[in-house]
């Protein structure tokens, strides 16, 4: 079968593809941007991508089209597809129909995280040797590629998104999943361009708690006013919880103040684990992981074991390179909550330089303005702060800057921006670059901008 895939280049839609390859299918795909790593990704699995939409890209005639929810109505493919009346479905259907049926399946859903703690539960289960099959919103360099079919019978790990499904099912993403475990990691407001307020995204997690059977588990995290929101709604399913708290039946405590290293207790048992990420959100990202793949049937001391040999997906506090003892590290934070937590993470990790922040506010939610006047204290962590302006954005970056508690410059011109950046260097600091886009490729060019200035 010969399967088209329109916004093939999203993190999501990628993994899709491998996976529709994997299973034998003669896959193409069409996107707006075509970029790394997702697009390295793809050319490297023989999916064959065309950049920009057009009903050319239909040619030869496809059996079937998947449609990412980025594409709507007006979109010339999307009307080149519903004009031929070509068989089409969405991503999640797709996947709920092609792969998931008689698997185990295990959704990780959570505001923030759940790139980090699908990838931690897929490297702890492929490390007790279960070769899950998996299917994560970014690559987890432990296992190279973001989504995998996994051995038959296998647990197959899910990263569980709450935003729409498709322009024709406006369903989250994660009803159609139907999980065994579902981990629920934090939940506030967010996707400020579909959701009114909290109360519907928890209505919407609701229904996913609806879809967990009886005998299947939820992971919650502990002392999350909203989740418990949720779980009053209604629940059928046994709930384990996990946190700093005295009442969690997985509970974790800092053995150090950055969080790479810290103990986890679940009943009598006690573990010790030393690794390589730091924050706390990455520690209750990684307890979060430990009770859901104890109910997979892992021993908690072997996922600990796992961890120390954990390294976090790309674009999570992702080193891309060091020049002259200045380093360039790449984070998808791209809310006030998950811009703080990075922040901290990295800033309590190391005294030695400066933290510079450097923000994009690109999501849908940043540009309508949803979230800015909690986005000046998100960065307080950080030394020295560049906002950069993505296009419409209507609301004052300038007042944003102004209300920073640490030194913050707005930018509109990547050549300024890095100039900028580069000029005020110097050698021990950290540039942290903050998007959940490309952001123009600033790394490459900061790095070769450095190396020009601070290079051997």
């Amino acid at each position: 079968m010969h399967v088209h895939i329109l916004g093939v280049c999203g993190t999501f839609m990628g993994s899709l593809a491998r996976l529709a390859k994997a299973l034998g299918h003669q896959v193409s795909g069409s996107d707006a941007n075509v970029y790394p790593p997702m697009s390295t990704q793809l050319e490297e699995a023989g999916i064959a991508l065309c950049e920009g939409y057009a009903a050319d890209n239909l040619m030869p005639r496809p059996d079937l089209v998947i449609i990412g929810n980025a594409l709507s109505r007006g979109n010339p493919e999307v009307e080149a597809v519903l004009n031929a009346k070509l068989p089409y479905v969405s991503g999640p259907q797709w996947l709920a129909e092609q792969v998931l049926p008689g698997r185990r399946v295990v959704a990780v859903a959570g505001t923030h995280g759940k790139t980090t703690t699908a990838s931690l539960l897929t490297w702890i289960l492929e490390a007790a040797g279960q070769a899950p099959g998996f299917l994560i919103g970014g690559v987890p360099r432990n296992l190279g590629v973001s989504s995998r079919l996994g051995e038959p019978g296998a647990p197959f790990v899910v990263e569980a998104d709450e935003y729409d499904t498709a322009f024709f099912d406006k369903r989250s993403k994660f009803v159609h999943y139907r999980p065994d475990i579902a981990v629920l990691g934090n939940l506030e407001f967010d996707h400020a361009d579909i959701f009114p307020d909290l109360a519907a995204i928890e209505r919407q997690f609701h229904h996913l708690v609806r879809t967990v059977p009886g005998q299947g588990q939820l992971v919650v995290a502990a002392g999350e006013p909203a989740l418990e929101r949720v779980l009053a709604q209604g629940c059928w399913s046994p709930v384990v919880r996990f946190g700093a708290s005295d009442d969690a039946s997985w509970q974790w405590r800092l053995e150090s103040a950055d969080g790479r290293r810290f103990a986890v207790r679940h009943g009598e048992r006690v573990a010790h684990v030393d690794w390589a990420l730091s924050g706390r959100h990455n520690v209750a990202n990684a307890v979060a992981a430990l009770a859901a793949a104890s109910a997979c049937g892992v021993a908690l001391e072997a996922g600990a074991a796992a961890l120390a040999r954990f390294e976090s997906p790309r674009r999570r506090q992702e080193v891309r390179g060091e020049v002259g003892g200045i380093q360039v590290i790449d984070d998808f934070a791209h809310h006030p909550t998950a811009i703080a937590a990075t922040l901290e993470g990295l800033a309590a990790a190391t005294d030695a330089g400066r933290l510079l922040a450097v923000i994009e506010p690109r999501s849908n939610t940043m540009r309508l303005g949803s979230m800015r006047e909690r986005l000046p204290d998100s960065v307080a962590a950080a030394d020295r702060v560049w906002w950069y302006r993505p296009p419409e954005v209507e609301w004052s970056l300038e007042a944003l800057a102004a209300a920073c508690p640490v030194p913050a410059t707005v930018s509109d011109e990547m050549p300024a921006l890095v100039a900028a950046i580069v000029a005020e260097a110097r050698p021990g600091d950290r540039i942290v670059v903050m998007s959940n886009g490309a952001f123009g490729g600033i790394h490459e060019k900061l790095l070769a901008a450095l190396e020009a200035r601070h290079g051997g």
